[in-house]
């Protein structure tokens, strides 16, 4: 088995130096982690990680809970927490919890009781709420964030967002708009319903409630929404889909009657995931960094286990950007 020195010989930095990156790689630079790493990789070196771990009382271990790991997004975003916690010498421990509360509970007891160092909760929900007190395990709420979370979190302003797209399809001419949500307790879904509100009223429009359709965010819900849409008497001319799997959806729904998108009716979605630009005709939509959400999550909560100051009072608001493109035009 190749021995330390040949690590340390290769990224041309000392034994110690080796040790320090393999038991506390934040205190190294950057720029001597991924030296060291990449040799660790090259020299084929399998350090003792038992003994690093009780070394260090860490498992070197994050619990990561995904609502759905089907939803191409939450998929992006676990792959920015992967990569993140790799280059800072972590693993992680997916849960696929279909929004389960038991489940998440007792994945989430894996960082009380010490076998993971912290957890990422991907969903507006609390796994520690049973507690009373006790001191809270390492925590940060990523993507769909709870109003008063007790914890870091990292999310977008949805609200300004969903306001956005929907400006652009009144600049279109649009005045009937459809919207399909998301699930009906998401704080997502609420947000981006008072956007879509908010453009309305400053349009100095009435919002139709009967052009709001409930949707999951899955392709099949926008599919059976957009159905709804067309049935009526008085179609919308645009419709808003909070999601961009939804969205892809109402399109297949929309051709199957016969119309066109945008020529007939204009489609908008959310989250710019990379179908998003390859399906026909490619989909108007809100991007959000998926991948930064899940780099700022693990560096968030690294800073708490490091118990960094301030670190439990941190929040980040990712940014956003209207992506126009073939789905949505102009009102003939």
């Amino acid at each position: 088995m190749t021995n330390i020195r040949k690590v340390a010989e290769l990224a041309d930095v000392s034994v110690a130096t080796v040790s320090r990156t393999l038991k506390t790689p934040d205190i190294v630079s950057p720029e001597t982690r991924d030296r060291v790493l990449a040799a660790v990789e090259q020299a084929g070196y399998r350090p003792n990680m038992m003994a690093v771990q009780f070394r260090s009382q860490r498992t070197r271990n994050l619990v990561v809970l995904v609502p759905t790991i089907a939803n191409t997004f939450f998929a992006r975003v676990i792959g920015g927490i992967q990569e993140a916690a790799q280059r800072r010498g972590y693993g992680i421990l997916l849960c696929n919890t279909l929004g389960d509360e038991r489940t998440e509970q007792a994945y989430a007891g894996m960082v009380s009781t010490r076998q993971a160092d912290g957890l990422i909760q991907l969903r507006a929900y609390d796994p520690f709420t049973s507690l009373n007190g006790e001191s809270r395990p390492p925590m940060v709420n990523a993507c769909e964030v709870l109003d008063e979370a007790p914890c870091p979190t990292v999310k977008l302003d949805n609200r300004a967002a969903a306001r956005t797209v929907t400006e652009h399809l009144l600049s279109l001419g649009h005045r009937r708009i459809g919207m399909i949500k998301g699930p009906r307790n998401s704080p997502l879904t609420r947000d981006r319903l008072l956007g879509f509100q908010d453009a309305l009223a400053a349009a100095g429009l009435t919002p139709d409630k009967s052009l709001w359709c409930p949707g999951d965010f899955t392709p099949p819900s926008g599919h059976r929404a957009a159905g709804d849409l067309l049935a009526r008497t008085d179609p919308p001319t645009a419709i808003f889909c909070e999601n961009d799997e939804m969205a892809m959806g109402a399109m297949r729904r929309i051709r199957e009657a016969g119309l066109r998108v945008p020529e007939d009716i204009s489609v908008a979605g959310f989250d710019d995931i990379a179908f998003a630009s390859f399906c026909d005709p490619s989909l108007t939509t809100i991007a959000q960094p998926a991948e930064e959400f899940g780099h700022e999550a693990v560096s968030l909560l690294l800073d708490i286990i490091d118990d960094r100051d301030g670190a439990a009072d941190r929040h980040r608001i990712m940014p956003f950007e209207l992506v126009v493109r073939e789905s949505t035009g102009r009102v003939v």
